[in-house]
Parts: structure tokens; C-alpha cells; sequence
């Protein structure tokens, strides 16, 4: 069952006490009443197990936004969600790649109404629009999801060695391709997935609900995601791509694996104005595993997450790894607010990852009701076979905190360097953090080297030197590789 958000438990007078003593006060009311109607109907619809019917009426009109605009039920569709699509999207897709570039592509629109497919595949130049009360769902029996290669930057499916399946809508070697809409929804129907993987009897890896490789020029826009088999959205090895105001869903809890956003291998990336709840990392930043990501060698950088609201009760709500073996740099995730989750920033790796996490900027930052505020782990010891090089140690650097605030969180910091992979150049300022666990040591650094500008609460650990508001050095550490990390709090 989906949980949504609990107005009781979020405590609305220690919000506005909490709130108005910060500039920001302003941005975060408006994205709760932004996001408001999202809440809403997840209580009463995803909360109560019901789906939602097609309403009458005239729909809104679907905008043309290619000079050619086809309706899938030119090619045979049907929207009753019993007759199986998948011919007439491959018709459609088929009749807008004959168009190529020649005017500015085609549009397929998916009129009001529950299109049951397999998995089909997109082409360029292609928008793919989804009108008011459309809802593209994914067929339930795996024998119709196609078998794929693994991803090369991982060496094996990630979950089975051997073929993975392909994803319910899925690109390659794209260019210009826009999935948008009037909120429309595609749905991946993984309830039978995630059975079926908790019971063992897939053999091969799930697949996502979209995927897109090797593509350009990728805009996915004003549509809502939900109850993908596997991770939500994966771009990989894509350039210049824009995630926008759209809403990704899946139960909180008993949903293995429903990432909301994976940018794996990717540059040139915009996620913004977004809700995520799902059963998994709310967005996770990947470029590849071990020694098979080294050997693929293409990072993920220059990536802009803000203007989102997060929620993952199973794990964080933004992740940088633990696949990150082609290394990830130049990331800004800015005007963020994570609630009822169990964490809501991490950084993770391991050894025999190789690789970087670099130039990471973490800017007006909010938590509420969160176990551990901020996550770094270098023991995240995932590989997909044993051979990968022990030696192969990740460098990871360069990180800031500025803007940290929130109520309700135990653990604040817990950053886990070690010898053989020390934090470096770590900045912490401005944080104001409420507990909810009166304890020593839950400010808990080792092996890390850094600063704190100015005062920050709660009181930081002893491995980070000081400096006053002018940025000039207080106190120099000199316990830098203390240990001061606690799993039971």
C-alpha cells in the first residue's frame, strides 16, 4: 500500500517555528501547496488501493507539437486496458521514423483511456504525448518483456548474470525524442515483478519502466510514473537531458528496487520540479560497476537536481552510487525537501570501485522526519564478481553542505571514510538541524578532512577545522582519522 503524508505527524507549529526563522520559508510553502493536490491524491487513491477511472466529459485538447500529430487509435489502438496495444505502437512509432528529420518529426498522442502493451520502442524525433486520464500499462507476464544484453558498464544483469529484460518503453541511439503530456500516466504494473522477485522466480534482471541509451536531446515532461517493475527512469550514456515536472510513484515499502531516476553515464542534466515516493532511491547518480564501469569509462557530470520533493522510507532520497566506477563530478542538488524517509542524502562506494565522487554542491537542503540527514559510506561492498581489483580504491573529494535545515532527525551527519578511502575537502555552513535523539556523538565523522564556516548545529565532529563567518581559521583538527561512527543510533 502506498503511505502518503501524514499531517498529524508532519506538525504544523513546529514547521512554521522551524520555517520563518529562515529566508527560505517562502520556497518551502509553496512547493507543499504546489504539491498539495499529489498528496491528496494519493490518500485517497493510491492509499485506498483503488484505481482511477476514466472521467467523462470532454478531454482537455491534446497541443500539437510537431508539425505531423497521429492518435494511436489511427493505428489500431485500443483503450479498454484488456486489448494489447503493442502492434499499434510500433505501427505509430514506424510511420513517425519514416519522417525523420524532414519537418520537425511527428507526434503520437495517447488519447484518454488504459493502453495495455509490451514493451515497445521509441525513434527521433518523437514526442510521445499522453493526455488527461491516459494510462499506458505494462503487460504483467514477463514472457513478452524482451531479453537484452547487459549493460557493459556493469558486466551482468544486476541482479541475475546473463540477459536482463528490456524496459516497457525503451531507446537507442536517439535523437530528440519528448515524452510529455496533460499528466498522463504510464504504469508498469510491477506488483507481479516485485512478487515474483522476492519469491525467486525471475532469471533474469527486472527491467526499468523506461529506459533510453546512447541517446541526445531527451526532454521527459508533465507526466506521472508509477509501479515500475524495476528502477523507474534510467538515461544511460545520454546527453543533455531535462526531467521535469513530473511525479514518480511506487509504494514505499515492499517495491525492490524502484529507483524514481538513475542518470547513469550521463552529462548534461537537468531534474527539476519533481515529487518522488517510491520504494527505492528517490534519484541514485550511476556510471558503472567496478571493473567493468572503469572499463567503460564514462562518467556522470555536470548534472542540476533541484525544486524536488522526495520521499524513501527504504533508502535515500538522493544517492550518488554505489555504481559510480566511471566517476561523477560537477553534481549541484539544490532546494531540496526529504520527508519521512530513512535517509536523505548519501554518497556510497567501496573498494574495487575505482573511479570519483568530485565537485558535489548540496545547497538549501531541508529534512523532515528523516533517520540520518547526511551520507557518505566507503563499505558498500556490492561487486559483481569476484574479480574485481581490491587496489582499485575511488577518490572521493570536494564536497559542500551550505543551507541544511529540518526537524525530526536523529543522526544529522554520518560521514564513513577509512584509510584506504579518506573524505577530502568536506565544507559544512549554515546547518540548523532538529533532533530527535538527545545523544553524543551524532555529528559522526572518520577518516575526513574539512571545514565548518561559522556555527552550525549540532556541534560537528572534532575531524574538521573551524573557521569563523570571515572564513578565517579558529581551530586547525588535528584528529582528522578519529573514529567516531555508531550504527545503533
Amino acid at each position: 500500500m502506498m503511505e502518503t503524508l501524514p499531517v498529524g505527524r508532519f506538525q504544523f507549529k513546529r514547521l512554521v517555528a522551524a520555517f520563518l526563522s529562515s529566508y527560505r520559508t517562502l520556497f518551502i510553502l509553496l512547493w507543499i501547496v504546489a504539491f498539495g493536490s499529489v498528496f491528496i491524491w494519493q490518500r485517497k487513491i493510491i492509499g485506498a488501493g483503488i484505481s482511477v477511472s476514466v472521467k467523462t466529459g470532454l478531454s482537455r485538447p491534446m497541443p500539437k507539437m510537431r508539425p505531423l500529430a497521429f492518435n494511436l487509435t489511427d493505428f489500431g489502438g485500443v483503450g479498454d486496458g484488456k486489448t494489447l496495444n503493442t502492434a499499434a505502437f510500433e505501427r505509430a512509432v514506424l510511420a513517425i521514423s519514416k519522417l525523420g528529420k524532414r519537418g520537425g518529426g511527428g507526434q503520437l498522442n495517447v488519447p484518454p483511456g488504459k493502453w495495455l502493451t509490451a514493451p515497445f520502442n521509441l525513434t527521433s524525433h518523437m514526442t510521445l504525448f499522453l493526455a488527461e486520464d491516459a494510462e499506458i500499462l505494462g503487460i504483467q507476464d514477463e514472457k513478452q518483456w524482451r531479453l537484452m544484453p547487459p549493460l557493459p558498464s556493469y558486466g551482468y544483469g544486476r541482479e541475475h548474470h546473463g540477459p536482463r529484460y528490456g524496459s516497457l518503453i525503451h531507446g537507442q541511439n536517439l535523437k530528440d525524442v519528448v515524452i510529455t503530456g496533460d499528466n498522463g500516466t504510464i504504469n508498469g504494473q510491477g506488483q507481479s515483478w516485485w512478487k515474483k522477485f522476492r519469491q525467486k522466480l525471475l532469471n533474469h534482471t527486472r527491467g526499468p519502466l523506461m529506459q533510453i541509451m546512447w541517446s541526445s536531446d531527451i526532454v521527459i515532461a508533465n507526466i506521472t510514473l508509477r509501479d515500475s517493475p524495476f528502477w523507474t527512469f534510467h538515461p544511460y550514456d545520454c546527453k543533455n537531458v531535462t526531467v521535469r515536472n513530473i511525479t514518480i510513484l511506487a509504494p514505499v515499502r515492499e517495491a525492490p528496487n524502484t529507483d524514481g531516476i538513475d542518470p547513469d553515464s550521463c552529462e548534461d542534466v537537468v531534474i527539476e520540479d519533481c515529487y518522488i515516493s517510491v520504494g527505492d532511491d528517490a534519484i541514485a547518480i550511476k556510471s558503472g560497476w567496478d571493473q567493468y564501469g572503469i572499463a567503460y569509462a564514462r562518467p556522470s557530470r555536470n548534472i542540476l537536481i533541484r525544486n524536488l520533493i522526495v520521499r524513501s522510507m527504504v533508502s535515500a532520497g538522493i544517492s550518488i552510487g554505489s555504481e559510480m566506477s566511471g566517476g561523477v563530478s560537477d553534481v549541484t542538488i539544490e532546494n531540496l525537501l526529504v520527508w519521512s524517509s530513512r535517509r536523505a542524502v548519501r554518497i556510497k562506494t567501496a573498494t574495487g570501485r575505482g573511479g570519483y565522487v568530485r565537485h558535489i554542491t548540496y545547497r538549501n537542503i531541508t529534512f523532515d522526519n528523516v533517520r540520518v540527514g547526511i551520507v557518505i559510506k566507503t563499505d558498500y561492498n556490492e561487486h559483481p564478481d569476484d574479480d574485481f581489483d581490491p587496489k582499485a580504491l575511488p577518490i572521493v573529494k570536494d564536497i559542500s553542505f551550505t543551507g541544511i535545515h529540518g526537524q525530526g532527525v536523529r543522526v544529522p551527519v554520518r560521514i564513513h571514510g577509512s584509510e584506504d578511502i579518506p573524505i577530502r575537502n568536506v565544507t559544512f555552513r549554515d546547518m540548523s538541524v532538529g533532533l530527535t535523539y538527545k545523544k553524543k556523538h551524532i555529528f559522526q565523522c572518520a577518516f575526513i578532512q574539512g571545514r565548518v564556516i561559522g556555527t552550525i548545529f549540532p556541534a560537528p565532529c572534532e575531524n574538521l577545522d573551524r573557521y569563523n563567518e570571515e572564513g578565517q581559521l579558529v581551530k586547525r583538527s588535528t584528529a582528522q582519522n578519529i573514529t567516531d561512527i555508531d550504527y545503533d543510533i
